[in-house]
């Protein structure tokens, strides 16, 4: 003799669930007193947290580098990628700036010149990439440079640097000037901490 296994469900018209019917009033009681549904995500909250639960989960946040306001879920993508203050360096000289300078700030370093030790021509940074690419080391007296290169600069052939090299450089650079301002930051923070607790 087969057991039927499916109870009959009745759906609460609180939370919207299956629940079984022999216990639907007793849910429902419960449930409509204790439960609260968030407006935004819809999950099913105890009323005496759904504030709490607002503003951890879906009240709006301000960038701490730039105030924009907006929602949790992307600020952490906005500060990585979009934020107009966040730090990034500079693709000539490794100098960190606010990326909203970026732009300008690149515009006049990569018109910056450095001496190419393969064919002694002073080369814009902008252009570096690409002249090392196609760089034979030979002089091309017709398009001299401007600026003429010393013989003892001839003689120092530096060797290329290696594009990771640049990269680890970089990267211990920016470690190291975020470390900075982090501790600089904190002492800031304490002082401050330190002084409203004085008044």
């Amino acid at each position: 003799m087969a057991v039927a296994s499916d109870q009959a469900t009745s759906i609460c018209s609180h939370c919207d669930r299956a629940i079984p019917s022999s216990n639907i009033d007793l849910h429902y009681a419960h449930c409509s007193r204790n439960l609260e549904k968030c407006k935004v995500c819809g999950d099913m909250v105890p009323r005496k947290y759904a504030e709490e639960h607002f503003l951890s989960t879906h009240a709006p946040v301000s960038c701490s580098l730039c105030s924009e306001t907006m929602e949790r879920e992307v600020l952490a993508v906005h500060k990585g990628e979009n934020c107009p203050q966040r730090i990034v360096t500079c693709d000539y000289c490794e100098f960190p700036l606010p990326a909203i300078d970026l732009f300008e700030h690149q515009e006049v370093c990569g018109n910056r010149t450095e001496l190419c030790h393969l064919c002694s021509r002073y080369i814009r940074l902008r252009e570096r990439n690409d002249h090392e690419s196609r760089c034979n080391g030979v002089q091309d007296h017709s398009a001299e440079s401007s600026r003429s290169t010393r013989p003892a600069e001839r003689e120092i052939r530096a060797p290329r640097r290696e594009p990771h090299e640049f990269s680890r450089r970089r990267l211990l650079f920016t470690i190291a000037v975020t470390g900075i301002a982090i501790l600089l930051g904190s002492l800031f923070f304490q002082r401050k901490t330190e002084s409203n607790l004085a008044h």
